[in-house]
């Protein structure tokens, strides 16, 4: 870190600068109460932070559900059993440029206890489901205008990361 100090700033030193984009993950925190998160106050404060001063934002897997609960109030709801592997999902709006050049049936790594439902994302007139799966649920939606996309699998991942995971949680 020492050699990497002049790429690190705080939130303090960045607050009055505007970005592009910004992507937040996710964190093992998924089955708490977003309010009993330690840190929900202070990701409320980037949420807000991020609506004048970040262009495009891509949120992925805890984020997205901790982002379409922040800024749209959509809950996440507890599954029976972790959604765990690679599954097939669909493109439903091949004219959406955040999905051109995606094949209409891709496949995608998912590895989470919790959901958002189908129901309260196509009730927001707001949100798109740009990529959905029958098995695991919607995967990517987002805005009309692209500002805010939500990814709630791990497209991400290598060969190898949900193998380790796998492995963790044995």
């Amino acid at each position: 870190r020492d050699h990497m100090s002049a790429f690190y700033k705080t939130i303090d030193e960045i607050k009055d600068d505007y970005f592009d984009g910004m992507i937040l993950t996710g964190a093992p925190v998924e089955q708490m109460p977003y309010e009993e998160v330690d840190y929900w106050d202070e990701l409320c404060d980037i949420f807000e932070w991020a609506k004048a001063h970040v262009y495009s934002n891509m949120f992925i897997c805890w984020g997205a559900q901790a982002a379409l609960y922040y800024y749209y109030g959509i809950p996440k709801h507890m599954m029976d059993d972790k959604i765990f592997g690679v599954f097939e999902h669909r493109v439903t709006r091949s004219h959406s440029a955040l999905v051109r050049g995606f094949d209409e049936l891709f496949y995608a790594p998912h590895s989470r206890h919790t959901e958002v439902l189908r129901k309260d994302i196509e009730s927001n007139r707001e949100l798109r489901i740009l990529a959905d799966s029958p098995e695991v649920g919607p995967h990517i939606i987002a805005t009309d205008n692209g500002r805010q996309i939500f990814i709630l699998g791990h497209q991400e991942y290598d060969k190898a990361t949900l193998s380790h995971e796998y492995f963790r949680d044995v």
